[in-house]
Formats: structure tokens, C-alpha cells, sequence
């Protein structure tokens, strides 16, 4: 009786270990697939970055040259000025976005993921596209102001109320953009500038900890 009592609890407990096996390797199946997943909702956004540097590259040598040419006229050497330093910060804003990216261990336990992803959408939340936001308004102004200067119409001497328009219409913008925010709340305004690709990414592996738990 012993004996058999030693063998079915002999039998149990490799049933268990199987079960245990079995669970372990469609966990790791599962992960695997997920986390494949989470790389390709990221592709895009690494390859926006690089197109962002490629834009900001392409805006500073025509504009520092702009300034630097016309270092005695203040109202033409500020948007030279203005659109070299834009193109900087597209620059840096995208080497920033792609350190966040790189940093994601993709062997490290989900937890560690989620607060890498969680670092990354605050700051494309909190940080770049609100300031991009706010800059995009009246960036156009400086950008204007030097295409036409470059070639041979300088809109401030000529015409400096079109330029003071130009100004209260970026404000009008930043009052738009501020009512946005106000109607539609601030989660659901920040929910849409992080982008798709983290939106899906952090779906992933929400649903990669709910399999863990169960």
C-alpha cells in the first residue's frame, strides 16, 4: 500500500514538473511572439527619428550661414538665427527619443520594460511634442522671413504690420492649442501625441504580465 501511495505521488510530481515545463516554454513562446510585436510598433518611431535628424541636419548649414551673413542686420541675423537653432533641436530632441529606445533590454523582466516605455512616453508626452507644439506655432514666422529675404524681399522693412499679423496669428495658434487641451483634458491630448507605436507596445506588455499572473 506504501508503495503505491510512493508511486502515485511519484507520478504526481512529475505530472507537476511537466505541467510546469510545458507552462514555462508557452511562456516564453508567447513572450517571444509579444515582444517581436512590441519591436515592430517601435520600428516606426526609430525611423521617424532618423528622418527627423536627416530634416534638422538639412535645416543648419543654409540657416547658420543666413546668420552669419547678416550678423549687422538684427531683424534678418534673429530668424537666421531662430531656424539654425530649430534644426538643432530636432536634432537633439530625436537623439534623445532614440537613447530611449536603445535602452529597452528586451531580456530584462517585463517590469524593467514597462518603466523603460513608461520613461519614453513621458517624455514624448511631457516634453517633446508639447514644446514642439508651442514652437510650431511661430516657427513658420522666422522661416518665412528668410525665404523671402533670400530672395530679395525683406517683409520687415517693407511691410512690418504683415510681420506683427504674422505674430498675433501664432498666439491665435497657442490659444487654439490651449482650448484643445482644455476640452478634450490633458490625458487624452497626451494619449495622442505619444503615438501609436508605445500606445501598442505597452498594450503588449500589459498583456505579457496579465499571462505571467495567471
Amino acid at each position: 500500500m506504501n508503495l503505491e501511495l510512493d508511486d502515485m505521488k511519484t507520478a504526481w510530481q512529475e505530472l507537476d514538473r511537466r505541467i510546469e515545463q510545458h507552462y514555462a516554454l508557452n511562456l516564453t513562446i508567447y513572450r517571444g511572439g509579444k515582444l517581436q510585436d512590441i519591436r515592430r510598433a517601435l520600428r516606426p518611431l526609430r525611423w521617424g527619428q532618423q528622418a527627423q535628424v536627416v530634416g534638422g541636419a538639412a535645416l543648419i548649414l543654409p540657416f547658420a550661414r543666413f546668420w552669419v551673413a547678416h550678423l549687422g542686420t538684427l531683424h534678418l541675423m534673429l530668424p537666421g538665427l531662430m531656424m539654425h537653432v530649430y534644426g538643432l533641436m530636432l536634432i537633439a530632441s530625436a537623439a534623445r527619443t532614440a537613447i530611449l529606445i536603445d535602452r529597452i533590454d528586451y531580456s530584462a523582466p517585463v517590469l524593467q520594460i514597462q518603466q523603460c516605455l513608461a520613461e519614453l512616453r513621458l517624455w514624448r508626452a511631457r516634453v517633446e511634442q508639447p514644446v514642439f507644439a508651442v514652437v510650431g506655432c511661430f516657427i513658420w514666422i522666422p522661416l518665412t522671413l528668410v525665404v523671402f529675404a533670400a530672395l530679395g524681399a525683406d517683409i520687415w522693412v517693407h511691410a512690418q504690420g504683415v510681420v506683427w499679423s504674422f505674430i498675433a496669428s501664432g498666439f491665435a495658434c497657442l490659444g487654439i492649442l490651449y482650448a484643445i487641451v482644455r476640452v478634450k483634458g490633458r490625458s487624452a491630448v497626451e494619449n495622442n501625441f505619444v503615438g501609436r507605436g508605445i500606445r501598442t507596445a505597452q498594450s503588449e506588455l500589459d498583456e505579457i504580465a496579465r499571462f505571467e499572473r495567471e
